[in-house]
């Protein structure tokens, strides 16, 4: 079992940073760690997510070379830097644990988080 809390979400500006943190407790050695979106209105879409090499990042498109995934196997927590926030980044970020896939969304998640909600204004 592995339970997940992420911080850091608030409200920003357009063109600001902002870091999302996720604390894991339980084994978490087995699973890839990632980070997923709910905007408004929309399903929920794949961000990024990094194995427990840390050298196996991956991300989707709409990151656009902004975000940033890391993971602190010694710490248990997984990190989102994003900068240069648009405001179509306003959503509500999920922690995740889980796989990869082959097929569909690189990540299937077993465990999620609670989310913590990003809006960012133009």
């Amino acid at each position: 079992q592995v339970q997940l809390v992420e911080s850091g979400g608030q409200q920003v500006q357009a063109g600001e940073s902002l870091r999302l943190s996720c604390v894991a407790s339980g084994r978490t050695a087995n699973y890839v760690m990632g980070w997923f979106r709910q905007a408004p209105g929309k399903e929920r879409e794949f961000v990024a997510a990094i194995g427990w090499s840390r050298s196996s990042a991956r991300y989707a498109d709409l990151t656009k070379g902004r975000f940033t995934i890391s993971r602190d196997n010694a710490k248990n927590t997984v990190s989102l830097q994003m900068t240069s926030l648009e405001s179509d980044d306003t959503a509500i970020y999920y922690c995740a644990a889980g796989v990869l896939v082959p097929t569909g969304s690189p990540m299937r998640a077993d465990y999620w988080g609670q989310g913590t909600r990003v809006t960012v204004s133009s």
